[in-house]
């Protein structure tokens, strides 16, 4: 057995939220605001189960967590109003995950928020987000 990495031995932050951090729950995961936020209202889903991946979740998981995704975007409609939103999961450290427990990010977006917002989560990769520009 290799020894373990050194953010392995670390507490996992979402593993030992404080409670009044917890803005909806149900048996499976709790929503959060993020503490950093890209826009107001940004929030996370995260399961109560520590795990890393998307896909290792167990279907009644993945169900319930998507339920509490529901009730953040229905709260935030009542609070915010927002126009639209991007909901995204950095799954893995190579596509920029920083806490190594899976969260799902419902950032609400605003009518002026960006000078244009095509191209919305393809960003993360500016020289190939633009692809209507090069259409004839």
């Amino acid at each position: 057995m290799s020894s373990p990495a050194i953010n392995d031995l670390k507490p996992c932050l979402f593993c030992h939220l404080p409670y009044e951090r917890i803005v909806a729950a149900n048996d499976f995961g709790v929503v959060i605001r993020d503490a950093y936020p890209i826009s107001p209202g940004h929030t996370l889903v995260i399961p109560k189960r520590h795990f890393g991946s998307f896909f290792e979740l167990e279907i009644t998981e993945r169900n319930e967590l998507l339920n509490l995704l529901d009730q953040a975007k229905n709260t935030l409609d009542s609070l915010m109003k927002p126009q639209g939103y991007n909901i995204g999961i950095n799954d893995g450290e190579v596509a920029g995950r920083t806490i190594p427990h899976l969260h799902i990010h419902l950032i609400p977006r605003f009518e002026g928020d960006q000078k244009d917002a095509r191209g919305g989560v393809r960003w993360i990769f500016p020289d190939k987000a633009d692809y209507w520009s090069a259409r004839t």
